[in-house]
């Protein structure tokens, strides 16, 4: 949309869950009026309670007349509706006029698993899907079936009149697709992979994004001391400013949006739990982050040590063809090379820990993801560590994306190599269609 922010844009999903949880906040931080369908009434006034999410609302009247208003008046608000996505949808599809009320559109259902709680008819209410789906789970997959169909047909409405849609990941085009929806590709008669009417999220934002290196760093402070992580907030901040500097244009854009969200976080009160924080950079941003806690934790002024990771969606961690690996269009989208060849890597150049393992939000037997820590204990040795491992877990898939075409990818490994004499990437040559098409 090349906006600078979503001031007066109305974006509307599903799921006030674990995962999906954060969409509320997320969506205010960016200005939207966002509006998140949750059908499960303890999960939606946990997350108003714990401050995730602004307003609730338990009828589609309700619902809808404070989205517009919100809309015109340019609030940043966040809309609980306590009801099916599906309702939602239909009701929105059926609002008079030309163009779609909603700008942007999403489902973060859990569609990896549709048949035991990923998924709620909306036919039924809560209560009664979660008995039907135990006592005849045949019937109950018939209904989420019906449900699927019903909830396409809502959004093609919506998207017919001007509304953007992408599917998060979360199996939602892929589940729809087996239950029969309107979901291919007009152009694609042979139902291959990657030929959704609508993209992933990473086919339509995050995989160039990804192929500049940037994705979710994680760390944890293991003081549990809030004054912790507040000064490694300060230290990310610093580390960023300096980086934009030398970055690649490309890049600063996301520098940006980084700053921003780093100098926001303590004030949106985004800690449950431990005294973690997350934070897209790119292999430059981790690396130097990572230095600078280690020496801070060296020097006694952060009074515990700090564990740096990263979340499994990322430039490197997972192949995934329906999401991480989704626009990875060289025909590798299905191997799982990258996620073995990273666990390899991290834990050869000096890992805390590595793990392995299927599923992650997109099904089982749909990705294969491959995660690791690090602690920085103040140590030299954890210093050396981070810098050789970092930079591997990060470029093995920039490199990948590279070979696959793309723009972003090709010049990020390229520049990587440059900065860095001793990295050794093959790079792609490019084959031009004309010569292509001779063949």
């Amino acid at each position: 949309m090349n906006l600078e922010d979503l001031s007066g844009k109305i974006v509307v999903t599903s799921g006030l869950g674990g995962m999906s949880g954060a969409q509320a906040k997320a969506g205010v931080i960016c200005k939207a009026v966002i509006v998140v369908a949750e059908v499960d009434r303890a999960a939606l006034y946990k997350r108003k309670e714990q401050g995730w999410l602004l307003e609730a609302f338990e009828d589609l009247d309700s619902t809808v007349a404070r989205m517009k208003e919100a809309a015109a008046n340019k609030e940043a608000t966040s809309i609980g509706y306590l009801g099916n996505i599906v309702d939602l949808w239909e009701r929105l599809a059926a609002e008079p006029g030309s163009e779609a009320l909603v700008h942007l559109g999403s489902d973060q259902t859990s569609l990896h698993n549709p048949y035991y709680g990923g998924y709620y008819p909306v036919q039924l209410t809560f209560e009664e899907s979660n008995r039907l789906m135990v006592e005849d789970n045949a019937a109950f997959k018939a209904l989420v079936q019906e449900s699927l169909r019903r909830h396409v047909t809502a959004i093609n409405t919506l998207c017919a009149k001007g509304m953007r849609f992408w599917d998060y990941g979360n199996s939602f085009l892929l589940e729809a697709s087996r239950a029969g929806a309107e979901v291919w590709d007009s152009n694609d008669t042979i139902r291959s992979i990657n030929k959704f009417r609508y993209p992933s999220y990473v086919q339509d934002i995050m995989g160039d994004v990804f192929s500049l290196g940037f994705g979710p760093f994680r760390w944890v402070c293991t003081s549990s001391d809030p004054a912790d992580l507040a000064l490694t907030d300060k230290i990310a901040e610093e580390v960023l400013l300096v980086e934009r500097n030398a970055a690649a244009e490309a890049s600063k854009g996301q520098i940006d949006d980084n700053l921003l969200w780093i100098t926001q976080a303590a004030e949106n009160q985004l800690v449950v739990g431990s005294q973690a924080r997350i934070l897209y950079a790119d292999c430059s941003g981790r690396q130097a982050i990572a230095k600078h806690f280690n020496d801070a934790v060296a020097s006694g002024a952060l009074k515990g040590p700090v564990v740096v990771s990263r979340d499994h969606h990322d430039v490197s961690g997972t192949d995934a063809p329906y999401r991480e690996t989704s626009d990875v269009y060289d025909g590798s989208a299905l191997c799982a090379d990258m996620a073995i060849h990273n666990v390899i890597g991290d834990a050869a150049r000096g890992a805390s820990w590595v793990a392995i393992h299927n599923g992650g939000g997109t099904g089982w037997g749909e990705a294969i993801n491959g995660g690791f820590g690090l602690v920085l204990d103040g140590s030299v040795e954890a210093q050396q560590k981070s810098a050789n491992m970092l930079l591997w877990d990060v470029l093995n898939g920039v490199g990948r994306r590279s070979w696959a075409g793309n723009a972003n990818g090709y010049a990020t490994i390229r520049r990587a190599m440059e900065h860095n004499s001793a990295l050794q990437v093959t790079i792609p040559n490019a084959v031009s269609p004309a010569l292509l098409g001779k063949f």
